[in-house]
């Protein structure tokens, strides 16, 4: 491939889509009270949730160093163009400080082509831009073709998301144990989406899981009317026959032609909290 692909540690990509795309990920960290990791792949996902069970704590995430990605995209081959794809930067400071290691790099090495793009996502989101990147450049576009290509599907991105539980809203601080005590006896559950700048916000509080998964599926339709063209992308936190079960009844609604599917990894799960779902796909021009 004559473009690098890169990412960071706020993607969730499937293997098969890794292997494809050789995309090189840059983690980001995870500070618990007695170690910090990387969130990348080499963190067991059982063990990471039965840690925060047991210490009733969620780590801190903390964006990769200007240097960290300096460091990443200098071992890249300096013939070959980068496009990093970072997550958005209304979650992180993640993306900042891609375009300084990007400007370090450029200052000593001003004949690099380097792009950094605000996907404006995260998770199956950016699963869903890296295979979109991946077609297109088996469809030989150019960097410059495939930059501009990417800008414009990232302002038709839709993600969406479903939380099962609060406790990891409550456990972060994000939500007031008192509220969230009446939130749990009520059985609320809580709908989210990615707004335009990237931020999430919650769009609707429902009761009960059943209705609150198909108000989820529900609202697939408000965004796009036609599927034949489109894959949708999905992940879950520790939840793959829930996630199967939910795919399953999107694509039995809405004529997808593709799907992707796999588990979210350390830095998504810390806020989404097991049984949590995410999907993405492009809405209509």
């Amino acid at each position: 491939m004559d473009i690098q692909l890169m990412t960071d540690g706020g993607a969730d990509i499937p293997d098969h889509l890794r292997e494809r795309s050789h995309i090189t990920i840059v983690p980001l960290y995870l500070h618990f009270s007695d170690e910090q990791q990387k969130s990348d792949l080499s963190v067991d996902m059982t063990t990471f949730y039965q840690k925060i069970k047991d210490k009733k704590e969620l780590p801190r995430s903390a964006a990769p160093s200007p240097n960290d990605f300096y460091n990443a995209f200098k071992r890249v081959d300096a013939n070959k163009p980068i496009l990093m794809l970072s997550l958005s930067k209304g979650l992180s400071s993640t993306y900042e400080n891609a375009v300084t290691g990007k400007n370090m790099l450029l200052e000593e090495s001003p004949d690099r082509t380097i792009e950094v793009i605000n996907t404006k996502t995260a998770s199956c989101g950016i699963a869903l831009l890296i295979q979109e990147a991946t077609d297109k450049l088996d469809a030989d576009y150019t960097f410059h073709s495939l930059v501009d290509h990417l800008h414009e599907r990232v302002e038709h991105m839709t993600t969406l998301f479903i939380l099962k539980t609060l406790e990891n809203l409550i456990l972060g601080g994000r939500l007031d144990k008192v509220k969230g005590t009446i939130a749990k006896t009520l059985n609320i559950k809580l709908l989210m989406k990615g707004n335009d700048e990237g931020e999430i916000e919650v769009t609707e509080k429902v009761r009960g899981d059943k209705k609150s998964i198909r108000r989820f599926i529900e609202q697939i339709g408000e965004y796009t009317k036609h599927f034949e063209d489109k894959v949708i992308s999905i992940t879950h936190c520790n939840a793959e026959e829930r996630a199967k079960h939910v795919l399953s009844e999107i694509r039995k609604k809405y004529a997808f032609k593709d799907a992707l599917l796999t588990e979210t990894g350390p830095l998504i799960s810390t806020y989404g909290g097991e049984g949590a779902l995410v999907i993405s796909f492009f809405k209509d021009r």
